[in-house]
């Protein structure tokens, strides 16, 4: 595999800090969320840094290449059309599956997949299928996890060293993802750095968290521990990586703080002998993996990955609706930290429905009512079709069920809802119908 395009140190591009990372020194690139950007309309901030050198890179959340379908090929177009826009070296995603489609349920999270032979099966096919529909080369991340999947046939290490060699796939290695597996799962974080072939690294994330209760919560919204420092240094120790990039996504620090954890990673990055593995290609492109026979491929052609697909699918499927629909916690699985999983996903999409529509916990009252209400709405109601759908239903549950109690809320409530959906609110009748529907079932 050809040495990967050195990227440098640089720090995760989001709209609330976007003056402080035009401010910040030896910024030498950044990474934005593919999803939060339009290729025609890219943001001011983010031009500005184009124009004077930085590079960007996508950072895809919703491809779900670990689950159980193929990938979207909408999807697929929309984070090659950003990589295009931006002139990215790459694309990068995550090893995760975040939605079913039998039942249709949307996590709004990154869920780790088996590491099993038939989910490693699905997960090379839907790489291969992201490769092809790309126009750059494509990396994938190590996920943090609260919990592990029963019967696990391969470690971690082995598990992402048999994705490399059957794609040619990069890899992006979280060095906090580490950590908090170390936490929450019992997992080596020196083991997994010692099987996997570190010459597919594409570039490092670097992130802060919080413990609680004995689980460690990748919140990046906490300053990077000296814990993670410690993975990085370990694994620079072991190779230069091409590029290492500071996550934060809430609770953002004064500019001078975003500069000082942004230095310490320097110091790490820069510390001990010349790199073996920097990049020797220019600095505009990364270079193409090159393609591995698949191990699956036989005398007469690929062995058809369908049946895994139909294994690999029932078992999401019983695990989601465990977490989202409130359904009986599949045999073997830890009920304790599907528990947790299960609130850290009903308080990230409250979270999340609040800040793309910061309306609602006005409307209702300030944050803990908004809150209070839209936990009791998600116990009953799982996502099905993104963040935004999710906040319109929410209005709509509520409404139907003459809420909020206030009739100037529920006026203002009303409106919010009409100019979003562009229809009328469920007239009083409908509503008594389907609160009755909704008790018979």
């Amino acid at each position: 595999m050809k040495p990967m395009a050195h990227l440098g140190v640089g720090i995760g591009w989001r709209p609330e800090i976007a003056d402080a990372v035009e401010r910040l020194p030896g910024l030498d690139w950044v990474e934005v969320v593919a999803e939060n950007i339009c290729p025609g309309h890219l943001p001011e901030a983010l031009l500005r840094l184009r124009e004077r050198g930085t590079r960007v890179v996508p950072h895809g959340v919703s491809l779900g290449l670990g689950g159980a379908d193929r990938p979207d090929p909408a999807k697929l177009a929309a984070l090659g059309e950003r990589a295009v826009a931006l002139g990215a070296p790459l694309v990068t995603e995550h090893i995760a599956f975040v939605r079913t489609s039998s039942p249709l349920l949307e996590a709004g999270h990154l869920l780790p997949v088996p590491r099993t032979r038939d989910a490693l099966d699905v997960l090379c096919e839907n790489v291969r299928i992201a490769q092809d529909a790309l126009p750059v080369p494509l990396a994938l991340e190590n996920i943090a996890a609260l919990f592990s999947w029963p019967g696990e046939e391969l470690t971690e290490g082995q598990f992402l060293t048999e994705l490399v060699e059957r794609t040619g796939v990069r890899l992006l290695i979280d060095v906090a993802n580490l950590h908090t597996n170390r936490v929450n799962r019992g997992e080596d974080p020196a083991a997994v750095l010692d099987a996997i072939p570190l010459e597919a690294l594409a570039y490092v994330h670097v992130a802060g968290g919080v413990e609680r209760g004995g689980v460690w919560h990748d919140t990046h919204a906490h300053p990077v521990p000296p814990v993670v420092l410690d993975l990085l240094a370990s694994l620079r120790s072991r190779v230069d990586p091409p590029g290492v990039l500071l996550e934060r996504d809430d609770d953002f620090p004064p500019e001078a703080e975003l500069a000082g954890e942004l230095a310490a990673i320097r110091a790490v990055v820069t510390a001990g002998p010349a790199a073996e593995l920097r990049a020797e290609t220019a600095p505009e492109a990364a270079a193409e993996p090159e393609r591995v026979p698949d191990a699956a491929d036989g005398p007469g052609g690929r062995v058809p990955v369908e049946p895994a697909r139909t294994r690999v699918a029932l078992g999401q499927a019983a695990l989601l609706s465990a977490l989202v629909a409130g359904t009986p916690v599949p045999e073997g699985f830890d009920r304790g930290r599907i528990r947790v999983q299960a609130r850290a996903l009903a308080a990230k999409r409250a979270d999340v429905v609040a800040r793309l529509a910061p309306e609602l916990p006005g409307i209702l009252g300030g944050r803990d009512p908004y809150r209070e209400a839209f936990l009791a709405y998600a116990k009953g109601r799982p996502m099905t079709a993104g963040y935004r759908r999710d906040a319109l239903d929410f209005a709509e549950h509520l409404l139907i069920r003459d809420l909020p109690a206030d009739p100037a809320a529920r006026r203002r409530l009303t409106a919010w809802w009409r100019e979003r959906a562009g229809v009328r609110p469920p007239r009083r009748v409908v509503r008594w119908a389907r609160t009755l529907a909704g008790r018979a079932a």
